[in-house]
């Protein structure tokens, strides 16, 4: 669920945001982890339709601002071509703040739904330092190295996903169409029909006879299913036991680590100091991983080391806790975390074109199997027919 937090950050100033949270103590834990103190919470709902374009208002406003404009001249002309009414709004309202002498993040942060926490701490630490050119390079490099990662396992889910719904429109073609057909002809020719052959003809005798009952409950189904895709509780069920299985929850640890990492990696980079940072970053983790950030914020915040903290909560791989250290002592953590995150996406984008690679003859079979029975099962009558005329 999303949440709309109005707490008091660190500079005692009044701020609005949203949080992803699965529950309203889950969104509190997670403000209290970036140093909010929370003075009211409430529900949202999640806006669907247009989304803002953040890739491209961020490679847009990085070329003009290597052209030589000004910010405020550069919002200026990025509201003026835009022809989309909701994004307009949007760039104006942070237009009039510039205008007003307000900082780029402040006016930012007034748009939750436009602009994620992560974006804005970035713009953030960048005012500090008078970097806007750089932290715009580095978030557009990140968002492009998680589209990619996400491109990379969407195009590995086509294929076995067009399969099943093929393969699962045809059996329901044959045990839907077919199948009734055949039974009026075995009924009508009279004998004796093999077992398995006969409960087929009876589903097919049954599919006629409710025909409509069947369409009702079919449809009911595919509308349950689906009204239960879009509840967060199932998926955090879902989850839940996905990671108690012993090779998929380790395949999922690892898959948030190196997101995890990546977006560490971006923000420490940017000048956002560590344990701020950390607390931004939390809401990526599944509430498995979460407990034990929390654990590694608070010894983080009491001087312990970075890359023994991570490790001894459980927070690193064998190859992220060595160059994790590698970087603490070198000084350059933001590069070694955005290293070890790809190590580890390249690590999974393997395993995944191979299971994709297996995945897809093995149901291909399994789907080619069904078909068969059904249609051998159907035709063994008159199999059977002919050998007795013969």
């Amino acid at each position: 669920m999303r949440y709309r937090v109005k707490a008091v950050g660190a500079d005692a100033a009044v701020v609005e945001t949203e949080l992803d949270a699965g529950s309203e103590a889950e969104a509190r834990a997670l403000a209290a982890a970036r140093g909010l103190a929370v003075l009211s919470l409430r529900s949202v709902a999640v806006r669907r339709g247009s989304r803002f374009p953040l890739q491209l208002f961020n490679q847009e406003l990085l070329a003009l601002l290597h052209a030589g404009i000004p910010l405020a001249e550069a919002m200026s002309a990025l509201a003026e071509k835009e022809h989309r009414g909701a994004v307009r709004v949007v760039l104006s309202h942070i237009l009039t703040a510039l205008r007003e002498g307000r900082t780029l993040s402040s006016a930012l942060e007034a748009h939750p739904q436009a602009f994620p926490d992560l974006y804005v701490a970035t713009i953030r630490a960048a005012e500090r330092t008078s970097d806007l050119d750089q932290a715009l390079e580095r978030y557009i490099a990140y968002q492009q190295q998680v589209d990619t990662l996400r491109g990379k396992l969407v195009s590995a889910s086509i294929y076995p996903v067009l399969l099943l719904g093929v393969g699962g429109l045809v059996v329901l073609f044959l045990l839907g169409y077919v199948v009734p057909r055949f039974s009026h002809i075995y009924e009508d020719m009279g004998g004796d029909v093999p077992f398995l052959s006969r409960l087929l003809l009876e589903w097919g005798q049954l599919v006629e006879a409710n025909a409509a009952l069947l369409g009702v409950l079919l449809l009911a189904a595919i509308g349950a299913v689906v009204v239960a895709a879009r509840s967060p509780a199932l998926w955090a069920a879902v989850g839940r036991e996905l990671w108690r299985l012993p090779m998929v929850g380790a395949r999922l640890r690892i898959f948030q680590l190196a997101r995890f990492y990546r977006t560490l990696g971006m923000l420490l980079s940017g000048g956002i100091a560590a344990v701020p940072a950390l607390g931004m970053v939390s809401g990526l983790l599944s509430p498995m991983l979460r407990d034990s950030l929390a654990t590694a914020i608070g010894r983080i915040r009491e001087g312990r080391s970075f890359a023994a903290t991570l490790a001894e909560c459980g927070l690193t791989t064998p190859v992220a806790r060595h160059m994790l250290t590698v970087g603490e002592r070198a000084g350059n953590l933001g590069e070694m975390l955005t290293r070890s995150a790809e190590f580890h996406e390249e690590q999974a984008a393997r395993e995944v074109e191979w299971l994709t690679r297996l995945f897809g003859p093995v149901l291909m079979l399994v789907i080619g199997c069904a078909i068969g029975l059904i249609v051998v099962l159907m035709y063994l009558p008159i199999f059977q027919l002919a050998e007795t005329i013969g």
